[in-house]
């Protein structure tokens, strides 16, 4: 498992900020699944909120579904080709973690797992809005714990040493691009 240093929850929203495309890991009753997901965001600070789009169809939603938690994981580029495996994949059909090679390690707080070599981890529990989820498949989860590689993000900012360790934004067809280099007005 690459390196993790905690990140305080009001500051948890910065790992999401800038829009990448993220793993949804979850599990349940012994099983447990990762799918990708491009429709995610950050919505408050304190107590830190995501959302994201979890379709009904899905392994994950059954799980998250059945728990009330899940983890946004952060992939980087060298994550691309996983990342796009496992959105593309059943897990209802083969267990990703063995078959597209996804390493995971236990969260701190949640019961879905925390997929290795990923950038951030974001360990969330479900705020229950039935509408949303049955409606729009949106899911708002309070961010319980909040986890950076030291190497890119540090002192409440990303900084990206290199282009494999740059965060991914899906656009379509398998075609992703990474985040740019920063700057300040």
């Amino acid at each position: 498992m690459s390196a993790r240093i905690a990140v305080p929850l009001p500051k948890a929203c910065r790992l999401l900020n800038h829009g990448p495309t993220v793993l949804v890991s979850s599990a349940h009753a012994g099983r447990r699944n990762v799918m990708a997901a491009a429709w995610s965001m950050p919505l408050d600070f304190d107590p830190p909120k995501v959302a994201v789009v979890i379709d009904k169809s899905t392994l994950t939603r059954e799980l998250v579904d059945a728990s009330g938690e899940f983890v946004l994981n952060v992939p980087s580029r060298q994550q691309a080709a996983v990342t796009l495996a496992v959105g593309t994949q059943s897990g209802r059909e083969i267990d990703k973690f063995s078959i597209v090679g996804v390493g995971d390690t236990a969260a701190s707080v949640v019961g879905a797992p925390l997929i290795e070599g990923c950038l951030a981890w974001l360990e969330c529990r479900v705020i229950v809005e039935p509408h949303i989820q049955q409606t729009y498949d949106l899911f708002l989860g309070e961010v319980v714990a909040a986890w950076a590689d030291p190497s890119v993000f540090s002192n409440g900012r990303w900084h990206f040493p290199d282009e494999q360790r740059r965060s991914i934004h899906y656009l379509s067809g398998g075609s992703f691009f990474t985040t740019g280099d920063a700057f300040e007005v």
